[in-house]
């Protein structure tokens, strides 16, 4: 594993292939953007809900690139049906890309359709559709950017293993029950950890910090020999970061987490977090107003592309401070040029 401040992964390169999306700009047999208006892209997003910090500086991004995007976002993480509305709204206006980050593998597949079929670019950013659902709907985005949480979370997996001794336990609180992104995370950190601990069965605390604080305080209790829990977002880590400190354990049990959001490197910064691996919403966000306008220059889109991660620790969370919201070294970027 190279030294801490070495740690950036440098993902952010075209990946055919890797991602669940692969192939999916020629499978529509058309060329990406042929249906965009020439001239300057005219760019509407669908985003999460801006309740969370993390889809609030994706969102900050986004118009960073061009304060002209129109954003909308749903009213909360569970608001699948009206983002759904959102963007049903938006595709009848006069937007030649639309930027797209669903809630759930399915919910704008109808949206999407419809601007297939006007030929119009979609940008699936941060969670993916459903792959084989949206070729079925003829619903496939031109390109997907995202980060790899397979790779997160074996990082953060790679870490935890350098912090526990063989045959310790560790546990896991993960996000809304069979969602694909907290799922890739423990799969990421289990491979990771490499079977350095004894891993316990993971709970589901819907990315609530509340819900993480009582699973966690659960787990304590009938697991008082904990040494480590992996948490699928900073969110909910700073919650079993609360029991623990309620146990009396703070510094005794390392938590790890993932998202790299404001309150969760503060959170490194204090001591409550041992570790997050930091995605970039901003860079995310950033990066699909410039695919917007790659597509409309009439350049062919990739068909995924990985945003960095990076592991921040207290060995360098001052630099992830001062760079934040974007990252803290340079990463390859696909649509810059």
């Amino acid at each position: 594993m190279p030294h801490l401040k070495n740690s950036l992964i440098f993902v952010a390169a075209a990946s055919v292939g890797v991602l669940s999306l692969a192939g999916c700009s020629t499978m529509g047999g058309t060329p990406v953007g042929a249906g965009a208006s020439s001239g300057p892209a005219k760019t509407a997003a669908v985003i999460k809900g801006l309740d969370n910090p993390f889809f609030q500086s994706m969102e900050s991004g986004i118009k960073a690139a061009d304060g002209s995007v129109t954003v909308q976002a749903a009213q909360n993480i569970t608001d699948t049906s009206g983002q759904a509305d959102r963007l049903s709204s938006l595709a009848g206006q006069d937007f030649n890309c639309f930027i797209i980050n669903p809630i759930s593998g399915n919910n704008l597949l109808q949206g999407v359709a419809q601007l297939k079929a006007a030929g119009k670019t979609v940008v699936n950013i941060d969670s993916p559709v459903d792959p084989k659902a949206a070729k079925a709907a003829n619903a496939v985005p031109d390109t997907y950017i995202g980060t790899d949480n397979v790779s997160a979370g074996k990082l953060a997996g790679e870490q935890m293993a350098k912090l526990v001794k063989d045959g310790e336990k560790v546990g896991i609180i993960g996000g809304i029950a069979g969602d694909v992104t907290s799922g890739d995370r423990v799969t990421g950190f289990t491979q990771g950890l490499a079977g350095k601990a004894k891993v316990l069965e993971t709970e589901s605390a819907d990315w609530d910090r509340q819900v993480a604080l009582t699973k966690a305080g659960d787990l304590l209790r009938s697991n008082p020999d904990i040494k480590g829990f992996f948490v699928a977002n900073d969110v909910m880590g700073l919650g079993v970061a609360r029991a623990v400190a309620n146990a009396g354990l703070t510094g005794k049990v390392a938590i790890i987490s993932v998202d790299g959001v404001p309150e969760g490197l503060a959170g490194v910064q204090s001591g409550e977090l041992t570790a997050t691996v930091a995605q970039y919403p901003y860079a995310i966000g950033e990066m699909g107003v410039q695919a917007c306008k790659a597509a409309a220059a009439g350049q062919k889109l990739p068909a995924s592309v990985k945003a960095p991660v990076a592991l921040v620790t207290k060995d360098n969370v001052g630099e992830a401070l001062k760079s934040a919201p974007a990252p803290f070294a340079p990463y390859d970027n696909p649509f810059k040029k």
